[in-house]
Parts: C-alpha cells; structure tokens; sequence
C-alpha cells in the first residue's frame, strides 16, 4: 500500500494509486510555478547583478558597508526571510519515527556527515587548486574551496519536500530526515566546516563562524517553531498550511534580491572571467551525483525499500544553499570567491536534483529486483 502526506501540516493518510497520482501531478505543479524555474531567476538575478553593479556601484556599496559584528544586515534580514518560512514546515515530534527507518536513516546521516563535506573537499583540492587552478584567479583559490566546503555541510531542508512527492517517497522518513539533520546541523555545521577550512590550510574565524550559526540556524530555528506552535495552536493544519502559501512567494524573493546584491558585487570580477562560473560549477556537480547514487546504492545493499531510498538518496545530494551563502558571506564577504561559490551551488541545484529524481524513478524496477521488501524500513 502507497502513502501520502502533507508535511507540512504534520497530517498522514492512507491513499490509493489514484490518488498517489493525483498527488505526484499536483507536486509537479507546485514546482512549476516556484522552484522548477528557479534557475530562470537566478540567471536574470545575475544579469541584473552584473549590470547594476557595473552602472550604480556606489549604491552596493553603501549597502555593503552597513555591518554590525561584521554581519551584514540587508543580508542578514533577506537570509531570515528565506530560511524561516523553509524551517516553519518542520515537525521536530517527527523525530520519534526514526526507529521506524533506522536503517534509510542511518545511510542519510552517514553520507550528509561522514562523506559529503569531506567528498567536496577533496574534489575541492583536486579541482580547484589543482587541475583548474591556472585557469582561475591565484587569489581566490583558498575562498573558492572554502565556499565548497560551506555548500557541502549544510543538509537540504525545504527542498528536499519536493525531492520526496516527486520520487514518492515515504513522508514519514522524509521528515523525520530532514528534523534529524536540522538538530545535528546545530551542533556539527561549525565544527565540520572549521576542521575541512582548516585542513585546507584555510584560516578558520572560529568566532564569526559560531557566530553564523547562531545567526542563521539556532535563532532561526528557534523562530520558526515558536511561530509553527503559535500557528498550529490557534488555527491548527490550515492556519499553518495559510501561512507558508503566504510565505512561500516571499522566501524566494529574498533569496533573488541576495542574488542580486551578491552579483552586484561580483560584477566586474564574472566579466573579466566567466569561465569561472563552469569550472566552479563541475566539483559541485561530481559531488552530487556521487553522493546521491552512493545513498542509493547503500539503501540497495541494506534491502530498503524504495521508498525509502529514494528520499534518502536526494537529501544525500542536496545542499540547504540559503545557509551556505549566508555563511559565506558573514566569513569571507561580498566579494569572495566564497560567496560566489555557493552561489553556483543555487544556480544548478534545481535541475540537477530534477535529473537525480528522474533517475531514482527509471531505476525502481532494477532496484527492487533481486530481493524482497517487507516494510518501508
């Protein structure tokens, strides 16, 4: 029997395979209309980045310069407004389900903590200051696999809802995953990232980046269950549902106007080198593939169910971007290499995850044969 849900409302129910279709159309449809084209915006933000940089630099830089505790304020409120809405559709009571799926449980958080960050860095090392490294700015090379290595530790959270409906996924696992790595994220983002810059050789501002997560993951996250009891409370499912189809429209245009900022500062930098962005562009795509298919192959060999794996697979590949760029930027700055590589990470996010999703779908059958599975764990 198939299983539906809405995440969002926390609310399960069993459905039929008509009604599984119906879901897997109207997911589709969601996406359309916001994430699907989110690469469409990105390239207009840049343009638009680039362009005002270039013709009103002074006002990027006025903005730029308006910091408190070396945080930038436009950026951090446009961060807040993009991350909260994300983390308003997390249960934390979710987490008792993970008994239920130990084990697709068990191969996501080995693979989002013991093999991505430490994959991307590597590829990082290969890549960027080696094999492309004559091809990129000298100065920049350090910033550029720092910015990976930020991308890299941060677990997808509000996309991954979209990965799982589209790969029909088991809603249980799906946000018990996703409230599972939220709670670690508060606890191993600094201290992965701190030991991988500082591994590469990188200087690590242990102050700033505690700061960072304080910022952009404890107050956020201690925000949005505040608001999401508040929600539930005084209006239940549907006051919540209300309020991320109110919200939703606002998150991405605070990620937009990020873009257009960071571009903006950028500019003259992307001009005089668009090569960058590609050669950027190509670890980022290698540790995808690489992560999602060894999540995939993983749940395989442990004989979970498809169901399962899937999800797993696609929070295995994911990045949560919003916190990496703000991460980024508090670290490094505007103008780094760092931002601008996080920002590459928004840029193929979206159809690589589409293509990983269709692969996850035209393999089911050749991942279900061979063997038996009992239960969705």
């Amino acid at each position: 029997m198939l299983w539906g849900s809405d995440p969002v409302i926390g609310g399960y129910r069993r459905r039929g395979p008509t009604r599984l279709s119906t879901r897997k159309k109207e997911s589709k449809q969601k996406l359309s209309f916001f994430e699907r084209y989110l690469t469409v915006w990105v390239f207009l933000c840049i343009i638009a980045g680039v362009a005002l940089g270039h013709w009103l630099p002074e006002p990027f830089q006025a903005l730029g310069r308006l910091e408190i505790a070396q945080v930038n304020m436009p950026v951090a409120v446009l961060i807040w407004l993009m991350i909260i809405p994300m983390l308003l559709k997390i249960d934390f009571g979710a987490l008792h389900h993970v008994k239920e799926h130990w084990r697709g449980v068990g191969v996501t958080l080995f693979v989002n903590w013991a093999v991505k960050p430490f994959s991307m860095a590597l590829l990082g090392w290969i890549f960027i200051r080696g094999i492309f490294a004559e091809y990129l700015p000298a100065d920049q090379i350090d910033s550029y696999i720092a910015g990976l290595i930020v991308l890299a530790a941060a677990p997808c959270t509000a996309m991954v809802f979209v990965w799982s409906n589209l790969s029909d996924g088991e809603p249980h696992f799906t946000l018990t995953q996703v409230a599972l790595n939220d709670t670690i994220m508060i606890f191993a983002f600094a201290p992965i990232v701190g030991l991988l810059l500082g591994l590469s050789s990188i200087s690590v501002p242990w102050d700033t980046l505690f700061l960072s997560v304080v910022l952009y993951i404890v107050i956020p996250v201690a925000m949005a269950q505040i608001w999401r009891h508040w929600l539930l409370k005084r209006g239940g499912g549907q006051a919540l549902k209300r309020a991320l189809e109110w919200l939703g429209p606002v998150s991405l245009t605070a990620l937009l106007a990020t873009l257009v900022l960071l571009f903006g500062f950028q500019g003259e930098q992307i001009l005089s080198q668009p090569l960058v962005i590609l050669l950027l562009a190509i670890p980022i795509l290698i540790q995808v593939y690489f992560n999602s298919g060894l999540a995939y192959l993983l749940n395989r060999k442990f004989k979970v169910a498809h169901c399962v794996a899937g999800p797993s697979a696609l929070i295995g590949a994911s990045n949560f971007f919003e916190l990496a760029v703000a991460t980024a930027i508090v670290l490094f700055g505007f103008e780094s290499g760092a931002a601008l590589a996080t920002v590459v990470g928004v840029l193929i996010e979206v159809p690589v995850m589409l293509s990983v999703v269709k692969i996850v779908n035209n393999t089911k059958g050749w991942y279900e044969s061979g063997f038996s599975v009992p239960d969705s764990k």
